[in-house]
């Protein structure tokens, strides 16, 4: 049985997904990146922007979603603690 993805690590797909992309993407990519329901994907998204870890940006061809320094500060952040947690073998 496979295991079910914790919020932080949907959250985490979710950031490196656009900064892997070049620091931007669209919903579309993001949503096949992120291997997410539209549904969840959207309420996802909304809560990293209310968090401002993610903006998004409105273009002539649609929207694209950008990670922040906040959402890349987040990145890095959750690395150290997911290795610090490993070294202690949880």
């Amino acid at each position: 049985m496979v295991a079910r993805r914790e919020k932080l690590d949907i959250i985490k797909d979710i950031l490196e997904s656009i900064r892997d992309k070049g620091g931007t993407i669209k919903p579309t990519h993001l949503l096949y990146k992120s291997n997410l329901s539209h549904d969840s994907m959207k309420r996802y998204v909304g809560d990293l922007i209310v968090k401002e870890l993610v903006e998004e940006l409105e273009e002539k061809r649609g929207k694209k979603y950008t990670i922040t320094d906040k959402g890349l500060k987040f990145l890095s952040d959750y690395q150290q603690v997911k290795e610090f947690t490993n070294s202690f073998g949880f």
